[in-house]
């Protein structure tokens, strides 16, 4: 998956609490087709310039940027749009205090944000649905429960983003599918931290695939931290204790680089193996082409910058605004891509570089 560290601090804590004060029941039969959602419906018509203020989980990291980018096209294509981008620094108290001080300065109408703490921040969204600006979140849900698209906080009035324990399972059917036949299949799991939510679920939904099967035994999980260097490191331990891999599981593009290194370096020929990420940035697409990774669960950064653009734009104009986008229905390209579909799509290079 792309680089999205949830740096937790004391303030998830807090939030827990705040939560339970702040957020209201979602209306379970909303679908992303349907009409304005109820914090649209409150925005009043908007006149002039539309300034949106995108907050990224950092400004340095390519997924952040690629998503700042797609918002940035989008804005000069409709025109009479400005976008101001802030760098969340990877760290969820710096964004908390960013989503504040936005909301109150009262210099920008909407919101976008690439949350770092999905659960914490949502304890600042109630700032921003005083002043009545539409809050849009890319990528993850805002809100205690990390599989429901459907916005969960009031303020927030649309969720760019794809179920990330549904993709994680097809993920690991893939491995599944190439172990079959193969007792016993060692599968070694690279995931960013376990500390973080959603990459103790996207863990979870591994193993509850990769469990199912007797011939599958997981012989290592290590902690890549959505990073080459410490990925190849990872990867290097791993192999010292498990030099017979089969498939390599990993959750992020740039640790599956970094155990690319480490595997190549012990001798392993990658085309022999299951070697698998996820982002689709464009060297993940360049070694599924070359037929070194087996499989890349593909992300469209800068197509949902402009999906998340469009609904901020919307909400702030009074428009009708589409509560959930699907953000792997948003690409040139099935969310999961192997050799063999990207053939169909020369063109396809991906949407985001490290």
């Amino acid at each position: 998956m792309p680089e999205s560290p949830l740096r937790r601090t004391g303030l998830a804590v807090l939030a827990a609490a705040a939560l339970s004060l702040s957020l209201a029941a979602c209306n379970s039969d909303v679908t992303g087709s349907q009409a304005a959602s109820s914090g649209a419906a409150e925005q009043a018509k908007h006149t002039g310039p539309v300034r949106i203020a995108l907050l990224a989980a950092s400004s340095q990291n390519g997924f952040s940027k690629a998503v700042y980018d797609g918002a940035v096209a989008q804005a000069k294509k409709l025109g009479d749009v400005e976008v101001t981008i802030f760098d969340g620094k990877f760290d969820s108290q710096t964004q908390f205090n960013q989503l504040q001080n936005v909301s109150g300065q009262g210099k920008f109408d909407g919101i976008v944000i690439v949350p770092n703490d999905n659960v914490g921040i949502a304890a600042a969204v109630p700032a921003a649905a005083q002043a009545k600006i539409p809050v849009v979140t890319v990528l993850f849900p805002i809100g205690p429960d990390l599989t429901e698209m459907t916005p969960q906080v009031p303020g927030v009035v649309s969720t760019v983003a794809s179920n990330a324990e549904t993709d994680a399972k097809a993920q690991a059917e893939g491995v599944a599918a190439y172990c079959e036949g193969k007792n016993p299949c060692n599968v070694a799991i690279l995931i960013g931290q376990l500390q973080f939510p959603f990459d103790n679920l996207r863990h979870k939904a591994y193993r509850s695939v990769l469990d199912q099967h007797s011939n599958i035994k997981v012989v290592a999980t290590g902690q890549g931290n959505y990073d080459r260097d410490t990925s190849l490191k990872a990867m290097q331990n791993i192999l010292q204790a498990n030099p017979k891999l089969d498939a390599v599981l990993s959750n992020a593009d740039q640790q599956t680089t970094g155990a690319q290194i480490a595997l190549e370096s012990a001798g392993l020929d990658l085309s022999k193996m299951y070697v698998t990420g996820a982002g689709g940035n464009t060297e993940a697409i360049k070694q599924v082409r070359a037929g070194k990774w087996a499989a890349d669960l593909a992300n469209f950064p800068v197509s949902m910058g402009s999906a998340a653009l469009d609904q901020a734009v919307n909400a702030v104009r009074g428009k009708p605004v589409t509560p959930v986008v699907d953000a792997n229905k948003l690409g040139p390209v099935p969310v999961i891509v192997t050799k063999e579909i990207l053939d169909q799509y020369p063109d396809f290079s991906g949407e985001w570089s490290d």
